[in-house]
């Protein structure tokens, strides 16, 4: 528990608050910043008025922000403008407590996701993983990751088996660790753009007694490295990331993916899905599934045969 703990709001839309909830922000220039660490939790919550456009983030600090943190926080919200944050003082709080309040257990197919402040156990046959909210993206707790674990639990009930797996932009490893769960005789590798983002993933292997060598871990852009290289192609792609990077990416995952290969895509609004798999149906794939959850959707498509 910190001694002293600092939380910043400010306004914010609905599209950025989701855009926060399902993206890494702590790259440049936040790794060039020595004066935080440990990086903010970030909550956003929508507005108890009557417009679903109206949300607020919240990011809790250990150590009081400065004009420069402040900064880059707003950066997150362009729609705040000029608007001045309000930044309080909590004291006798744990900032990490507060960050969790509302995170309760989330349940998706066999699986269930908790955090330290709110234990949960594995239903029958199923497994729990801990991944804490400090760490955003990934973390079970919104639509699109807990709709990509109900999706992996669909393909393995209905038979489905895999050799190769690969997560692309894996956040925290828990799709990773899900799969591997699921197919535990396949080769599993998970990839990251953030180097933060594969330590996290590494830390949470071993908070969840997941083996130090049970997933590959690689730092890359996209599918440029050479151990991915080395590993493609794979017979099941994941890849929970924005619908942007989703279409751009579109011709390289149809170059890892084997013939027919399932490929499993979210981090996507629903009014953005049929962008998404024109992407992919001019590579060849065709749309076999698409799972709603919330305004959000997770595709499957099975790769050209």
């Amino acid at each position: 528990m910190s001694a002293e703990s600092w939380k910043l709001t400010l306004p914010c839309t609905r599209a950025e608050a989701e855009a926060i909830d399902i993206a890494e922000p702590w790259g440049e220039p936040w790794a060039d910043n020595a004066e935080i660490d440990p990086m903010p939790v970030l909550m956003t919550t929508e507005d108890v008025i009557d417009d679903a456009e109206r949300w607020h983030l919240d990011a809790y600090f250990e150590r009081e922000p400065n004009s420069a943190t402040i900064a880059l926080v707003r950066a997150l919200v362009p729609s705040a403008g000029d608007t001045a944050p309000t930044v309080e003082r909590l004291t006798s709080e744990d900032w990490v407590t507060l960050s969790q309040a509302g995170l309760e257990p989330v349940r998706a197919g066999r699986f269930v996701v908790h955090t330290a402040a709110y234990p949960a156990d594995a239903p029958p046959g199923g497994r729990a993983f801990r991944i804490e909210a400090s760490q955003a993206f990934g973390t079970g707790h919104h639509e699109t990751t807990a709709g990509c674990l109900e999706m992996l639990d669909r393909l393995a009930s209905a038979g489905e088996r895999f050799a190769d797996i690969v997560d692309l932009g894996t956040g925290t490893g828990l799709l990773a660790f899900a799969a591997l769960e699921l197919w535990p005789d396949a080769a599993v590798m998970a990839t990251d753009i953030d180097a933060i983002a594969i330590a996290v993933t590494r830390e949470n292997a071993a908070i969840n007694a997941v083996a130090a060598d049970a997933v590959a871990l690689v730092v890359a852009d996209g599918i440029h490295d050479a151990a991915i290289a080395a590993r493609a192609p794979f017979d099941l792609v994941i890849a929970n990331i924005l619908a942007g990077p989703l279409v751009d990416m579109a011709p390289d995952i149809a170059t890892i993916a084997v013939p027919g290969a399932t490929v499993v895509l979210a981090g996507l609004l629903g009014t953005q899905a049929d962008g998404v798999v024109a992407a992919y149906e001019a590579q060849g794939a065709t749309c076999v599934e698409r799972l709603a959850r919330g305004d959000w959707t997770i595709l499957r498509l099975q790769a050209a045969g």
